[in-house]
């Protein structure tokens, strides 16, 4: 009738509700889920009871050791998962519509904070009309949900789904490394002639590439080298660390230990031009393609890289 409200009655739980779900479902944990959209725990624990009460029924059965989808939560989750990483997509195509000169990144830390990051202020002397912001890091980023517009992973191309960019940064360059004290020990004695001498010593190692030892003395021509592998590191900082302290030797990312190798804390036996089948590689979804500000930092990127690798030790 003339005059009358219309009223809708709404159905649908909130966007932050449907996150947070949707969330917990794909990583299979309330910390993990809070981690990536970057709010509390218990935030996350408030949505999924705020959304088990809108529809007077669990969703995800708790235990001591891990969550899963009750039958309806299953359901649910098939119906809306694609409905709300189109409306995140949407919301993120409209935003850069707007700010062309702005990006979201996500990066590995260690290469963050050991070579991005000194580097960026001559990005930002190129374009200064381009701000970015950092995004939490996730190793298994897949560009839905809460995403960045780009992001620096480790691996290989053929690691991630065709419909991306994704364009080799650096660090698959690699070479041993030792403490100047036990170069210059074992250079003295008339030791390391050879890649294969190096089987000798301690051979320290990063957790995540327990393989790379071996993959280096077959490329430098040891054949079948079968390396006993000594202590490993979670982190590369604390593997440089323990380089440093004399406790063995260390294949390792060049251009993540330039500035020890520049002043001599660390030096290199044999320099030879190795490359390891993973490395660093920019990352853009097909949804980001043709954003200004990313492809002005790709291009910056890949350039500051070239130049890098190119550098000799």
């Amino acid at each position: 009738m003339k005059g009358q409200a219309f009223v809708v009655k709404i159905r649908s739980p909130s966007m932050a509700e449907l996150h947070a779900f949707v969330t917990v479902a794909r990583v299979g944990s309330f910390t993990g889920a809070a981690k990536e959209l970057c709010v509390t725990q218990a935030a996350i624990s408030r949505a999924i009871h705020r959304l088990e009460l809108h529809f007077g029924q669990l969703l995800l059965r708790r235990s001591a050791h891990q969550l899963t989808l009750t039958p309806a939560g299953s359901h649910y989750l098939e119906q809306v998962r694609t409905a709300v990483t189109s409306i995140e997509e949407a919301s993120a195509i409209l935003m850069s519509s707007g700010s062309k000169s702005q990006m979201t990144l996500s990066v590995l830390p260690t290469l963050a904070s050991v070579w991005l990051l000194s580097r960026l202020p001559e990005f930002t002397q190129r374009h200064p009309e381009v701000s970015i912001n950092f995004a939490p890091y996730r190793r298994d980023e897949d560009f839905s949900g809460a995403s960045p517009d780009a992001a620096i992973l480790s691996g290989a191309a053929s690691d991630w789904p065709a419909t991306w960019d994704c364009d080799y940064v650096i660090g698959k360059e690699v070479v041993p490394v030792v403490s100047a004290a036990r170069f210059n020990a074992r250079r003295n004695a008339g030791a390391w002639t050879a890649p294969a001498d190096l089987m000798s010593e301690p051979l320290l190692y990063h957790t995540s590439s327990p393989d790379r030892w071996r993959l280096w003395f077959r490329e430098a021509g040891v054949q079948n080298a079968r390396p006993k592998l000594a202590s490993g590191f979670d982190q590369v900082s604390i593997l440089v660390q323990a380089v440093k302290a004399d406790m063995g030797i260390a294949v390792l990312q060049r251009c993540l230990i330039q500035d020890e190798l520049a002043s001599g804390q660390l030096m290199a036996p044999f320099d030879l031009p190795i490359s390891m089948p993973k490395g660093y590689y920019l990352c853009v979804p097909a949804q980001r393609r043709g954003h200004h500000a990313i492809e002005a930092f790709r291009q910056w990127l890949l350039e500051s890289a070239s130049n890098d690798r190119m550098q000799p030790l």
